[in-house]
C-alpha cells in the first residue's frame, strides 16, 4: 500500500470518528437536565418568552434534525453562535486553542525532559540507585491524579513558597516570562505524571535493546559505553514511547479540562466547561470537534514518526 492510499485510509477514519464522537456528544449534551432558556432568560421567564427563545435556537426540533442542520452547517465552515453572548463558537475556539496547546506542548515538554535522562540513566545500571529511586519516584507520581497534585502545587509553591502564581494567564507575546511563570504550576502538574509512565516505559525497552546481540557486538568493537547506550540502543527503544506519548494526547486533552479549570487558564477546557455548565451546546460541540480532530492528527503523526525511527516500517508501508 503506498502512501496516497495510507493518507486516503486515514482521512476516512478521520472522517468516521468525527462522525461518531461528535453525535455522541451531541446526544449527551441534549440529555443533560437543564434548560439553556432558563440560563439566558432567568427562572422568573414568561412561558411565552421561553417558547419564543426556544423556536428561535431550533431548540424543539429533534435532535437528529439539530445534529444533521449542524453537520451541514459545519462543512460549511459555520460551528454556530453562543446562545448568550452572538459569539462565533468558530472565533472562541482560535482565541481559546493556542492557549490549550501551549499548555499540552509545555507538559510534554515536561514529560519527555525528565523521562528520557532518567530512563537513560536507569537503564544504564539497572537495580543501582538511581535505578531504585527513579522506580520509587515514578510509582509515587503515577499514582496521584491530575487534580490532587495541581492542588498541591497550587498549596505548595504559591500558597506557600510563592515562587509562581496561583491563577491566571499572560499571553506569551505580551510578556514571555509572565507567560511560562504562570504557565509552570499546569504544565508540571499534567507532565509530572507522563514523565513517570515515560521513564518506567523507556527505562524497560533500553534493558531489552541492551541485550540483543548486535549491542553484544558494539560492545567487543571496543565502542564506548555512552555511545551505546546513545546510538545503538536508545532510537530503537522509543517506540512504544512514541506510540504512548502519541496515546496520550487524549488523556491529556481530558485532564487539560481540569487544569485550567483549576488554574483559571483560559484555554479550550475552561471554554468546554463553561459552555456545558450554561448548556450551550453549540460550543461544547465545537470544541468536541477540535478535540477529535487534533486526537486523530497527532496518531497520523505518529504513523510518520514510525517511518522516520525505523526504515523497515516505510518499506512495508509502499510494498
Amino acid at each position: 500500500m503506498g502512501f496516497r492510499q495510507h493518507l486516503v485510509r486515514r482521512t476516512a477514519t478521520l472522517l468516521a470518528v468525527l462522525v461518531a464522537v461528535t453525535g455522541l456528544s451531541f446526544l449527551l449534551t441534549s440529555l443533560l437536565p437543564g434548560d439553556p432558556t432558563t440560563a439566558l432568560l432567568g427562572t422568573n421567564a414568561t412561558a411565552e418568552n421561553v417558547a419564543a427563545l426556544r423556536d428561535q435556537l431550533d431548540l424543539d426540533d429533534p435532535m437528529p434534525v439539530r445534529y444533521v442542520k449542524w453537520l451541514g452547517n459545519l462543512v460549511q465552515g459555520d460551528m454556530g453562535r453562543s446562545y448568550a453572548s452572538g459569539e462565533e463558537v468558530s472565533t472562541a475556539i482560535r482565541r481559546n486553542l493556542p492557549v490549550t496547546f501551549e499548555l499540552l506542548l509545555l507538559s510534554q515538554v515536561v514529560a519527555l525532559g525528565g523521562a528520557i535522562p532518567l530512563a537513560v540513566l536507569s537503564a544504564r545500571r539497572p537495580d543501582g540507585i538511581v535505578d531504585r529511586l527513579t522506580t520509587s519516584l515514578s510509582f509515587g507520581l503515577i499514582s496521584i491524579p491530575y487534580f490532587m497534585l495541581a492542588v498541591l502545587m497550587v498549596f505548595l509553591f504559591a500558597e506557600r513558597l510563592g515562587w509562581f502564581p496561583a491563577t491566571g494567564y499572560t499571553p506569551f507575546t505580551e510578556d514571555p516570562v509572565a507567560n511560562l511563570r504562570g504557565m509552570a504550576l499546569p504544565a508540571f502538574s499534567l507532565g509530572l505524571a507522563e514523565m513517570a509512565a515515560y521513564t518506567r516505559l523507556l527505562r524497560t525497552d533500553m534493558i531489552a535493546t541492551l541485550q540483543e546481540d548486535y549491542i553484544t557486538m558494539a560492545k567487543a568493537k571496543g565502542l564506548s559505553p555512552l555511545y551505546i547506550l546513545m546510538r545503538h540502543a536508545f532510537r530503537p527503544s522509543t517506540f512504544s514511547l512514541v506510540t504512548v506519548a502519541g496515546l496520550n494526547v487524549g488523556r491529556l486533552i481530558g485532564g487539560t479540562f481540569i487544569v485550567e479549570y483549576i488554574f483559571a487558564v483560559p484555554g479550550l477546557g475552561q471554554l468546554a466547561l463553561n459552555g456545558i455548565f450554561s448548556r450551550e451546546y453549540l460550543v461544547v460541540q465545537g470544541t468536541v470537534v477540535v478535540v477529535a480532530v487534533g486526537y486523530v492528527l497527532v496518531n497520523f503523526v505518529v504513523d510518520i514518526l514510525y517511518s522516520i525511527l525505523d526504515p523497515r516500517t516505510r518499506a512495508r508501508a509502499i510494498a
